[in-house]
Formats: structure tokens, sequence, C-alpha cells
């Protein structure tokens, strides 16, 4: 008796996504094996003076992989629940995203190169392996910066603001000198981010008393600025792991906890 279509394609959802008591992980080591390969590939293409065979094979090797990732993203289209909701996913977008450089290696030949976004597939190996802890705290992280979203934007144009008026303040002071790098306000602002920021990369000196003055000012209040955004995200972060027990569930796993209970007993989370 033939089995009924919608069988075969649960047995299909199931082989490529999984399900929720039991992730088929064989299909997914398979790709994350074929992403390695197609990773490997990329870097050995890079080097120079390859021998022209070693070139055909990789570029045949390449295109059978390049298939395989087609073929691969459209049957998690077939069988998706929502095709739709699939195609507009993180999973799917990225899953798109690393297919395509192939193709549009035809119009653009550096775009071949975009394969290396191939590695953010790597992070199924997490549902693979069942960590969903480390998931979890991934999910805590972007709700952290989430909450200090407008704080960091604030500060974000505090520092450029205060660029601007202490790269302009080095016009001022280095601008008319012979031999000064500072030629317009808009190298001076350059000089400032890269001075502030840490970085420093030396193609642009001031020459005088004063700039110098001004320019080890700038590295010393480099070194405090920077620390800011990383005690915003901190405290948030902290904030967030804190949050009591919301509807029943565990605050950094998000699994279902009884009531009374003092700690996850997915997690370990103290409740």
């Amino acid at each position: 008796m033939k089995r009924p279509a919608w069988t075969e394609k649960e047995n299909l959802r199931t082989i490529m996504f999984g399900s929720d008591d039991r992730p088929d992980s064989t299909f997914d080591i398979v790709i994350i094996i074929a992403i390695a390969v197609s990773l490997v590939i990329l870097f050995v293409e890079s080097l120079p003076m390859l021998p022209p065979t070693l070139k055909l094979v990789l570029k045949w090797l390449e295109g059978v992989l390049t298939v395989l990732f087609t073929v691969e993203y459209i049957l998690r289209l077939y069988c998706a629940k929502s095709r739709r909701g699939y195609a507009l996913s993180l999973w799917g977008i990225i899953d798109l995203v690393a297919t395509l450089p192939p193709y549009l290696a035809i119009i653009l030949p550096g775009a071949r190169y975009m394969l290396m976004l191939r590695s953010i597939r790597f992070l199924r190996i997490f549902r693979i392996f069942r960590a969903f802890v480390f998931i979890n705290e991934g999910q805590l992280l972007l709700n952290a910066v989430g909450r200090s979203l407008h704080k960091i934007a604030v500060y974000f144009l505090f520092v450029l603001i205060l660029t601007s008026c202490l790269g302009t303040l080095m016009f001022i002071i280095e601008g008319g000198q012979p031999g000064s790098a500072f030629t317009d306000i808009g190298t001076s602002i350059y000089w400032a981010i890269t001075t502030l920021s840490t970085v420093g990369y030396g193609d642009i000196t001031p020459v005088t008393f004063m700039g110098r003055l001004l320019s080890g000012f700038i590295m010393l209040l480099g070194y405090t600025i920077i620390a800011v955004p990383t005690g915003i995200v901190s405290a948030s972060f902290i904030d967030e792991t804190r949050d009591p027990v919301r509807n029943g569930r565990c605050p950094r796993c998000d699994s279902k906890v009884r009531k009374g209970d003092k700690f996850c007993s997915h997690c370990g989370e103290k409740l």
C-alpha cells in the first residue's frame, strides 16, 4: 500500500529539521562537514601559483558542494511547516545567503569569497549536540544588548561629537605648522578617532608641543571611554539574568519550571 504523501513530507522534515524530542543529527553533521570542506577549498584557492590541475579539481568539487547546498535549501523550503516562515527566519536567511555566492560570482567574480558566510552555519552544531543552554545564553546576551541600545546610541553620539571637537582643536593647533599632516578638519577628525580608540596607526602625528600634549590627553581619555559600552552591556546582562521567573519559565533557558522550585531542572539556574 502506498504511503500518504504527507507522511513522506513529515519524514523529510524530521531529517532536515529534526523533531522536538529527537533531533536528527546525521544530516546536519553531513552538511557541517560539507561546509568545512567548502571553506578549506576557499582558503586553498586563494593561494597564488596553484597547479592548473588542482584548480580544476577544486572548481569541480566546489560545484558539487554548491549543488548540494542548493538542493538542501530547496528541500528545507519544501518540507518546512511554513515556507514563508522558514524563508524569513534567521536560519532561512543564513541558509540562503550561504547558498547565493557561487551564483553571484557569475556576475561579480569577487563575490565567491562571500562563501566565508557559510561558516555562520556552524552554529547549528549547538542544536546537534543539544547545547541549548549555550543558545539561551546567547539569547540573554542579545536581550541585554537590546536593552542597552538606547544608552549605547547616546554614548556613540557623545563620542562622535567629542572626536569632532578634538579633531577640530588639533587642526587649530597643528593646521598652519610647516610639515604638519593635519591639512584639513576631516583628516584631523580621522586622527582623533584613531587616537581616541587607541588604534593609533601612526600615519599622522603632531609636530608641536601643544599638539603632542593634546595627543597624550586624548590617548589617556581613550582608555576610560572604551570601558563604558562594556559596562553598560554587562549591567544589562546581569539585570537580565536576575529577572524573576516569568510565566512559569526559567529566565536563563526558558524551560518550564514548577511553582516552588529553587533551581531550574534543565540548566541549574537559581530561581
